[in-house]
Formats: C-alpha cells, sequence, structure tokens
C-alpha cells in the first residue's frame, strides 16, 4: 500500500501582483487546468466535525484530508493525504464507527455509511513551482496554486508534500520563507474553497460546523470566513 503524504501548506489571499512576483522568483507556470471537486459526508456531517474531508475530483479520484499530529503551531496545515482507496474505506470506517462487510471501493461504501454530496464546485488554477533561491538544485521544489471557484471566490496556497513528521518544520519554514516572498501577511489564514461554499449555499451546514470548532480551531486551519462572501 502506498505511503500516505503529508500536506504541508498555507492558504492565502492572492493579490494583483502574485503571478508577477512569483516569475521575479523563478517560478513556473506548470499548467492551468480546470476540475470539480465534489465533497461527501452525512447527514449530520458526521466526517467534517471530525474535520475529516472526502473528496472526489474530476480525473483525479477519491481523497481523504484528516489532520496529523502538528508538529509547529501557525497560520498554516498539516493533514495526511489518502488516495489509496482500500485505505480510505478503512479510515472512513473508523471515523464513522461502521463495518462494512467485504467494502470495496469508496462508491461502494457511500450508500452503507450514509455519505452524500454535500459541495460540488468547478475551479480554475494555475499551478506553479519555485525552488528557493539557495536552496540544493535536487531540492523538492514548493508548489503554488492560484484558484478561481465557480462562484466567485480566489484563493492562492503554498505547499510542500513530506512523508514524515520531522521534515514538517524545514518545510514549514521554506512555505513561510515564500509566503513572506509573495506579501503574504504573517498571520493571514484564509478559507478553504469548501468552506465559503458551505458558508454561500448551505449556511446552516456552516453553522454547525462553526459549532464545532473554536475561533482558533476552525476547519482546515481557518478562522470563519468573511461574512461579505456570504
Amino acid at each position: 500500500m502506498a505511503q500516505a503524504l503529508i500536506e504541508v501548506e498555507r492558504k492565502f489571499i492572492p493579490g494583483p501582483d502574485t503571478e508577477e512576483r512569483l516569475q521575479e522568483l523563478g517560478g513556473t507556470l506548470e499548467h492551468q487546468v480546470t476540475f470539480r471537486d465534489s465533497y461527501y459526508d452525512t447527514p449530520e456531517l458526521s466526517l467534517m466535525r471530525a474535520d475529516h474531508w472526502l473528496r472526489q475530483r474530476e480525473g483525479s479520484g477519491w481523497e481523504l484530508k484528516y489532520p496529523g499530529a502538528a508538529v509547529v503551531s501557525g497560520p498554516h496545515t498539516e493533514y495526511v493525504e489518502l488516495t489509496v482507496e482500500p485505505a480510505i474505506v478503512a479510515k472512513l470506517c473508523e471515523v464513522l464507527g461502521a463495518d462494512v462487510q467485504g467494502a470495496g471501493g469508496v462508491a461502494v461504501v457511500l450508500g452503507p455509511l450514509e455519505l452524500r454530496e454535500v459541495a460540488s464546485f468547478v475551479t480554475r488554477r494555475s499551478a506553479w513551482k519555485l525552488v528557493l533561491s539557495g536552496a540544493d538544485e535536487e531540492e523538492t521544489p514548493l508548489r503554488v496554486d492560484l484558484d478561481t471557484a465557480d462562484f466567485g471566490y480566489t484563493v492562492g496556497e503554498v505547499e510542500a508534500l513530506v512523508y514524515q513528521k520531522a521534515e514538517v518544520p524545514a518545510a514549514l519554514e521554506k512555505i513561510h520563507r515564500l509566503s513572506s516572498m509573495l506579501g503574504v501577511p504573517a498571520q493571514e489564514r484564509a478559507p478553504a474553497k469548501v468552506l465559503v461554499y458551505l458558508q454561500c449555499f448551505r449556511p446552516q451546514d456552516y453553522q454547525h460546523l462553526l459549532e464545532v470548532y473554536s475561533p482558533r480551531e476552525r476547519p482546515q486551519g481557518t478562522n470563519a470566513p468573511d461574512s461579505s462572501l456570504a
């Protein structure tokens, strides 16, 4: 079974000159792509309320994200990413306290686990990669994704993928360094797209999530999205 990755990322609100700054820093625009994300949960939002996020991405398949043990606190997130379906199903059963006999792929267990689509939207993404100045040429580049969702929300994220918790602090230092170079305020916390979607289109579900998390522990490591987005 493939080893789970730890996704260390920091979301931010892109400015009008973000892409220009990326170019000046030596960044490369890898591709531009449009895709649909669909999120699934129980009627009670049992997964999201437990900070677990089940997503099917058009052309990429299923992914389950859930928090790893935070190594460093701050305006970033550390999530484990599962993309192998048997591992996803096993984790879903664990979180939901269910035992689905003879479980196959994720689609097969949606019904038995009472999972349904709770959010679906299209994103237009510009994907950049960048190796910071002074870093080893063989070092894995940082990824910078600039996303615009079809409901009008734009967000960026600086991301590094690592395999071990011990690698998180070094990855985080690079993320903060690049964020500073891009002019991102030190403590800025930008909401995830799915949260803004819920706030806009499923406000009752959104409020149910806010009941679970304290202001410092919002889902996906964010504060509540600005009310002007509603």
